[in-house]
């Protein structure tokens, strides 16, 4: 079951954990991802059909975003990330700061582009990531020693933070361990301050992450989608 819903925490804290919320469609969920290479540490996705009704605003995934986006809100990007004995990496501080989009177009403000699997990736303005909303997907449980994601509270109020910046608001946000059970969604702002260390006991850790927007592109730039 979903925990209360609160808007006040979320805005202050930038994130929130769902308990059980996709846990009826757990099994669902891993036949779709079955296919899927595990011997990396993330797969970008797109064109997963089967994805459509949980990710829709009336599916288990897509009805939170919309608690928050509203009714246009809408999946945009999703990985697939897997940490295991074999792909145990770590990830420093930071903030997500590119959307993906179709095709690539003259766009004030947007850039610089790169190409991540294939598909156009682009920093837009900060605003519009602010406007964003973002869902970790848990099929794996997450203890203390599996390597959960690491983030900084608040740390989406302040803006786009440089890399000088970084450290200095992780110790004025603090940390919060984002622990999880399989079937657990943590809702993040987009541009929340996030890290995650290696896993001590390391064993499958498959999250999958998926972006929502609320918003039509400018200068005729469209999302990729899922």
């Amino acid at each position: 079951m979903l925990v209360p819903f609160s808007d006040e925490d979320f805005a202050t804290k930038g994130a929130q954990l769902l308990k059980g919320a996709v846990l009826p469609n757990i099994e669902e969920l891993e036949a779709t991802i079955a296919d899927l290479s595990e011997d990396k540490a993330g797969v970008r996705l797109n064109g997963i059909a089967e994805l459509g009704p949980v990710l829709a605003r009336d599916g288990a995934i897509g009805a939170i975003a919309e608690r928050v986006l509203g009714k246009s809100s809408r999946p945009v990007r999703a990985i697939l990330f897997n940490k295991s004995a074999d792909t145990n990496w770590s990830l420093g501080w930071h903030q997500d700061r590119t959307i993906c989009v179709k095709e690539r177009r003259v766009a004030p403000d947007f850039g610089p582009w790169t190409t991540k699997s294939g598909m156009n990736h682009v920093a837009p303005p900060f605003d519009l990531l602010k406007r964003m909303v973002t869902l970790r997907v848990h099929l794996d449980d997450v203890p203390a020693t599996n390597a959960p994601l690491l983030i900084a509270p608040g740390s989406h109020t302040f803006g786009r933070i440089t890399i000088n910046q970084v450290q200095d608001v992780v110790s004025r946000c603090g940390t919060i361990t984002c622990l999880a059970d399989a079937g657990d969604v943590w809702l993040y702002a987009t541009p929340i301050l996030h890290a995650s260390e290696a896993a001590i006991k390391p064993k499958s850790r498959r999250v999958l992450q998926v972006d929502f927007a609320a918003e039509e592109l400018p200068h005729g730039l469209e999302w990729l989608g899922v």
